[in-house]
C-alpha cells in the first residue's frame, strides 16, 4: 500500500483485482505505523473501516513530503562501490581519500545526521544548490522508513542534495555539504509491503534541463553493500527516535565530474513500486 500526505489529510492508494481506490485515515493512524513491527495488517484494519474518497481529492499540487515535522532523516554513505571511489577522488586533494576506503570495508558504517522533517522538501516542492558551491549533484537514495525499535516498516524515495565540492576540500566540511535549505526531498509516498523489496529492485534517476534529458542512470538494490537490518541497528545505537526516523541507505549513481546541477534542473528519481520524485532546482 502506498501512503500519500497532502494538505487535506492522509490518503492511503489500496490496489485490489487490478483496480485502485483511495481511502482517506487519520492522523493518528501515521502514528501507529511507527509504534508497530507490523503494520500491514495495522494498515489494513484501518483501511477497512475508513470511506474510500475520489481520487481528485489528492491533487498533485497538494502533496506533502512522507514525513512528520517532528521525525528526523539521516544518511548512509560509502554504502555501494562507486561512491566510495567518488569521494575517494573528491577528496583526495586534501588528504582525506583514503578515510572513504577505508570506511567502505570496515564494521561501522558512515551515518550523518540529514534533515528534520519540518525542513524536508515534498514531490511538488524544489530542491536547492548552496551559493557558495560550484559542484553540487542530487544523490537518488532509497530511503528506509524505521519503527521505533528500528525495524524497517517500509519504503520511499530520498534525494540527497551534495555539494561535492565543500566535502572534497574536507572531509569535515561534510554537514555543509549535505545540511542545509532545501537539501533533502523525500516522496511522492510511504510503500508499506508485506515482504521486503527485491534485490533486483531498480533505482533510476534522469536530469533534465530546459527539457532535455542531459544525464540518466540505474542501479539495484543488490548493489547495496551493507543490509538494511545493519544500518538500522547501528543507527539506534545509543539514540531513539519514539516516533520512528527515515534512513537513506547511500547512492550507487555518481554524475560524472564535469557535471554540475543548475537553477531550474529537474530531478526525478524512480523505484518501483514506490513511484518517482521529481523535483525541480530552485
Amino acid at each position: 500500500m502506498r501512503i500519500f500526505r497532502s494538505t487535506r489529510g492522509i490518503f492511503v492508494e489500496v490496489e485490489t483485482n487490478s483496480s485502485k481506490r483511495l481511502v482517506k485515515i487519520e492522523e493518528s493512524a501515521w502514528t501507529a505505523l511507527f509504534q508497530s513491527s507490523n503494520p500491514y495488517p495495522l494498515l489494513e484494519h484501518v483501511v477497512d473501516s475508513s470511506p474510500g474518497v475520489r481520487s481528485s481529492d489528492l491533487e498533485p499540487t497538494s502533496m506533502l513530503p512522507p514525513i512528520r515535522g517532528t521525525q528526523e532523516v539521516w544518511a548512509a554513505g560509502v554504502t555501494y562501490f562507486r561512491s566510495r571511489d567518488a569521494r575517494m577522488e573528491e577528496s583526495e586533494s586534501a588528504g582525506g581519500g583514503d578515510f572513504y576506503d577505508r570506511v567502505y570495508d570496515a564494521e561501522r558504517p558512515e551515518l550523518f545526521f540529514k534533515s528534520l522533517g519540518h525542513k524536508v522538501v515534498g514531490p511538488v516542492s524544489k530542491v536547492r544548490i548552496r551559493q557558495d558551491s560550484e559542484w553540487n549533484v542530487p544523490e537518488p537514495e532509497l530511503t528506509l522508513a524505521l519503527n521505533a525499535y528500528g525495524e524497517v516498516i517500509g519504503y520511499t524515495i530520498g534525494n540527497d542534495m551534495s555539494s561535492r565540492d565543500i566535502e572534497g576540500e574536507n572531509p569535515l566540511y561534510l554537514p555543509q555539504a549535505k545540511v542545509y535549505d532545501g537539501s533533502c526531498a523525500l516522496g511522492p509516498c510511504l510503500y508499506i509491503a508485506q515482504e521486503p523489496l527485491p534485490q533486483e529492485t531498480e533505482i533510476a534517476i534522469k536530469i533534465e534541463r530546459e527539457g532535455e534529458v542531459i544525464f540518466k542512470d540505474s542501479t539495484t538494490v543488490s548493489q547495496i553493500k551493507r543490509s538494511f537490518e545493519e544500518l538500522g541497528s547501528y543507527l539506534f545505537r545509543e539514540n531513539s527516535y519514539p516516533e520512528g526516523c527515515f534512513l537513506m541507505t547511500g547512492t550507487g549513481i555518481i554524475p560524472p565530474s564535469d557535471f554540475t546541477l543548475q537553477s531550474r534542473d529537474v530531478v526525478s528519481i524512480t523505484i518501483e513500486p514506490i513511484g518517482t520524485l521529481k523535483n525541480a532546482v530552485l
